[in-house]
């Protein structure tokens, strides 16, 4: 059993000044309201990930990309422990779509 924490990176897109969220669903944290983001893949730098990561779940392209704060999240009930990378961002161009209806319900600018 791997006991290291994994890394996730989250992105905030702000569109008109408003952030970016969709609803999560069966997945760890279903029925929250989260940034895009997941897991930073092996020889990837984190703007990689969240160009990536935005793309494959909202289906848009971001800009102005930069860091934003790290956290050390431990899940005692799950059993899962994550350092997660926040990264800050525009919306550049393109419509928010749902792209993966299994992970995300919809998505709201707030």
């Amino acid at each position: 059993m791997n006991n290291r924490p994994k890394v996730g990176v989250g992105v905030i897109v702000i569109k008109d000044g408003k952030i970016l969220l969709g609803k999560r669903k069966n997945a760890h944290g279903e029925g929250a309201w989260c940034y895009p983001g997941g897991h930073l893949e092996y020889g990837e730098s984190l703007e990689e990930c969240s160009r990536r990561e935005v793309s494959e779940e909202a289906g848009v392209k971001i800009k102005n990309l930069r860091f934003g704060a790290a956290t050390n999240d431990i899940f005692e009930s799950e059993k899962k422990h994550y350092i997660t990378i926040c990264m800050i961002s525009e919306l550049a161009s393109g419509e928010v779509k749902v792209m993966e209806p299994c992970k995300c319900e919809e998505w709201g600018v707030v």
